[in-house]
């Protein structure tokens, strides 16, 4: 690794644990913290170049960050909420792919397949901010596994989408049924990948007692099953959320030793709090370069339809389940509106976008404004959200 890479590395560390002392003491949000930190560095004179690629998210920050998000969900309440939540991020994820597809179509005058990219690459949410905020608020329990699961669900859902629709624009018009064998290999394909690499992982982890062994199995099972999925042209978003969703529940039913367990999870704390560092830090640097996208009517035209489409995305989708059991009360899809913050999978798939794009710098462009839109109001408004519809556990036992 070169030199200026470790000092890079060095500084973001530093900032991320300065960030994280003086968030705390102002209560603002990490994330925001963090951009902010992020915007300030490149004024900073220290020659070194911070700069957010595909391939920095894509192959070292996004496996532990999904891993990490799927090891922590307990399986029965995550499958108890799976029918909402399955309906929340495949078909939420089209109908908020189409709203956007539209508006900028219709609007902007992109092609429809440079809207249909950007709409399905920004419906993937990052709770990151929003699981901070309840985690200090003590939101109630079901509200933060709708939008943990979903998240996690609608960030392959949108990867599978984009991956398609790139095959599309790249000249590959295949038919229905082929569109149709894709989309199963892809989705299905990717779940059997995280299965594999999981099970073999767990099988190991079952013949030691040793807690660093233990811990780098865990690693090569995130990092393997999404290597493994992408190279086989399958999910690697689904794969590593199958693989991190078996390891923390049939792993913490015996495969991993006890004295491991508590070790584990705070590494992978760890690594989560690495790579969401470095994410929102870089962000804040991106927006540094090119403040004026950020305010451009181009950007305010996308955020205005991507707040439209994840309204007519939720509100509609659990109305399906109003009379049944797995009803979801109305302020919580208020908070699964309004909490659909944008983050590292949306910037990582618009960085992918090939330069025969035409419309690829403006893409870029407009997916960063959102993001930066979504972390800094949504964001910081949603500690608010959350005691005005008073859905922290001491409010539903008052």
């Amino acid at each position: 690794m070169h030199d200026h890479a470790i000092l890079g590395l060095g500084v973001i560390l530093l900032v991320a644990s300065l960030v994280a002392m003086l968030s705390r003491l102002a209560h603002l949000p990490y994330s925001v913290g963090l951009v902010l930190a992020g915007i300030a560095l490149p004024f900073m004179q220290t020659g070194l170049d911070f700069r957010l690629t595909r391939d920095l998210i894509f192959e070292v920050l996004l496996p532990p960050l999904v891993f990490e998000a799927a090891l922590q969900l307990r399986w029965r309440p995550f499958r108890d909420a799976l029918p909402v939540t399955l309906m929340l991020a495949f078909a939420g994820v089209a109908i908020a792919t189409a709203v956007v597809t539209g508006a900028l179509h219709l609007l902007l005058g992109w092609s429809w397949i440079a809207a249909g990219l950007f709409g399905v690459l920004i419906a993937a949410t990052d709770p990151v901010a929003v699981i901070a905020a309840f985690k200090e608020l003590h939101v109630v329990p079901r509200l933060g596994m709708l939008v943990e699961s979903e998240s996690l669900l609608n960030d392959g859902a949108a990867a599978v989408g984009f991956g398609i629709l790139l095959a599309v624009q790249g000249g590959d018009a295949s038919g229905a049924v082929a569109v149709a064998g894709s989309l199963l290999w892809t989705v299905l394909g990717g779940v059997a990948a995280g299965a594999v690499v999981a099970g073999g992982v767990l099988l190991l982890v079952g013949r030691t007692d040793d807690h660093l062994v233990e811990t780098t199995l865990t690693t090569i099972a995130a990092y393997g099953s999404f290597i493994l999925a992408e190279h086989l042209g399958m999910s690697g978003v689904l794969a590593t959320v199958t693989a991190g969703l078996l390891v923390g529940n049939v792993g913490r039913r015996g495969a991993i030793s006890e004295g491991t367990r508590g070790w584990l999870f705070d590494f992978w704390a760890f690594a989560a709090f690495l790579a969401n560092s470095v994410v929102f830090i870089l962000i804040g640097a991106q927006g540094a370069r090119h403040p004026a996208s950020l305010f451009t009517p181009d950007a305010l035209i996308a955020i205005a339809a991507v707040l439209l489409g994840r309204a007519l995305a939720v509100y509609p989708v659990c109305l399906l389940f109003s009379r049944s059991r797995l009803r979801v009360d109305a302020r919580h899809q208020h908070v699964l509106v309004w909490g659909g913050l944008r983050g590292a999978l949306g910037l990582a798939l618009a960085l992918a976008l090939p330069d025969t794009l035409p419309e690829r710098g403006a893409l870029v462009a407009v997916a960063f404004a959102v993001v930066a839109f979504s972390i800094f109001v949504q964001g910081m408004t949603m500690p608010w959200l959350i005691r005005r519809l008073r859905l922290r556990e001491a409010d539903a036992t008052a």
